[in-house]
């Protein structure tokens, strides 16, 4: 293929330099008439083992050239990838001066040239941006068609060119079947899955993806301060920890849903967190774990508040499925902060309505909910009969197949989002 390539950073070299590897041509494209002495002379601009040698040997094959004039680099090109610089504004938030620049410069040279193209977004962005793209391609192309996509990169710094020729998956965000044909074709070479997803959700892969390697970042420095004040090498127990990819290391626990609850998680977590206290040790995203946590049933609370409904029926009490464990189970706060609102709740939980409680999961409902016998029922048709509001709590085969089934006349809320 023939390809642009506009932004000469760390990620334009990088790509630049495998995609001609891999037999493609490519034009890199820069304001800066600097880099791109630099990468016409096949020398490179940034420091990264390897590309060096890379980059040179695409140029000594005429595999890669540069150029400050966006018109000739659309003119002798397929497909444009825009990898520019999307700095952080004053406020926090995303600049997007120079990926709107560089699509009405792309958008021009198309107008000019009559001829319909594609253009890759690669730049890392907040989701709507693509959108934002298209409407600038169409007022400037005018009805020239532009095929466009998204498509993260996720290279590290030292190790980019493995990166690149070993990435995870993938990721193509469009709706545009030239778009995505064209994207496939381009990595042909890289064996990988290819997830086709809609732009916005792409895009927003791309944030949560750094956002989560900050966090555990930061997670495994707070665990380190806590564990040296014990006198413990924190460094073992990570080790440790990322060996179990049953639980710790794999895709359980990973997926948005209701709050956390049970017999261990809210008590160690507080444990952890005096310890770190009794220290004086600063844990501040460990501190948040609780907070968020609570939000969440907050939030829920408030939606049904906002439903304006006093009539409501519980499916799931417990704190998980199967089991029941009422201990610190969110779906009591809950409907002890719906009763104290002033709304009526009929609750259906089969293991519960069917258990012996006793010991500290007696105590705790009794505490909470001192009247809960009187809430449960035997079965889900119960539940629901007067209710205007269902809050599904455990979203089992069985409790959706009996909402998908009866529960059509009324409102649902699913606090997992699995309906």
């Amino acid at each position: 293929m023939r390809i642009s390539i506009f932004g000469l950073g760390y990620v334009g070299v990088v790509t630049a330099a495998c995609l001609a590897r891999d037999g493609h041509e490519v034009i890199g494209v820069d304001v800066n008439s600097n880099k791109v002495a630099l990468v016409n002379s096949g020398h490179c601009p940034i420091v990264e083992p390897g590309l060096g040698d890379l980059l040179a040997g695409g140029v000594q094959t005429g595999k890669i050239r540069a150029t400050t004039d966006s018109a000739e680099a659309v003119a002798s090109s397929d497909l444009s990838l825009i990898s520019v610089g999307t700095p952080s504004s004053r406020q926090g938030s995303t600049d997007l001066t120079y990926v709107h620049s560089v699509c009405k410069e792309i958008g021009a040279a198309i107008h000019q040239q009559s001829k319909e193209h594609v253009v890759v977004l690669r730049s890392t962005v907040p989701p709507g941006t693509l959108k934002e793209c298209q409407d600038i391609f169409e007022n400037v192309a005018k009805f020239m068609p532009v095929h466009l996509a998204f498509n993260p990169e996720f290279l590290r710094e030292g190790s980019a060119i493995k990166d690149y020729n070993q990435p995870p998956y993938t990721i193509i965000g469009t709706s545009d079947p030239v778009a995505e044909g064209a994207v496939r074709k381009m990595y042909a070479a890289v064996e990988a899955p290819v997830i086709v997803i809609k732009p916005e959700t792409a895009e927003m892969v791309k944030f949560v993806a750094n956002t989560w390697h900050a966090a555990k970042v930061s997670f495994a420095n707070e665990i380190g301060r806590v564990a040296r004040g014990f006198g413990i090498d924190g460094h073992e127990v990570m080790e440790i920890i990322v060996r179990d990819t049953k639980l710790n290391i794999s895709p359980t626990y990973m997926r948005p849903g209701f709050a956390y609850g049970g017999s261990c998680l809210p008590k160690d977590v507080s444990a952890l967190l005096y310890c770190a206290r009794m220290m004086d040790t600063p844990a501040p995203l460990l501190q948040a774990i609780p907070v968020t946590n609570n939000l969440q049933i907050e939030l829920v609370a408030q939606r049904v508040l906002q439903a304006k409904v006093r009539r409501i029926a519980l499916l799931g009490l417990a704190f998980k499925p199967e089991t029941d464990d009422l201990r610190e189970s969110p779906s009591v706060v809950l409907a002890k902060r719906l009763l104290g609102e002033g709304c009526e709740i009929k609750i259906y939980d089969l293991p519960v309505y069917e258990a012996k409680l006793m010991g500290t999961n007696l105590a705790y409902i009794k505490s909470n909910l001192p009247h809960f016998e009187d809430l449960l029922v035997a079965t889900p048709e119960e539940a629901i009969q007067s209710a205007e509001l269902v809050i599904v709590a455990h979203s089992t085969s069985k409790i959706r197949e009996f909402v998908y089934s009866s529960c059509g006349h009324l409102q649902v809320l699913d606090v997992n989002g699995a309906l």
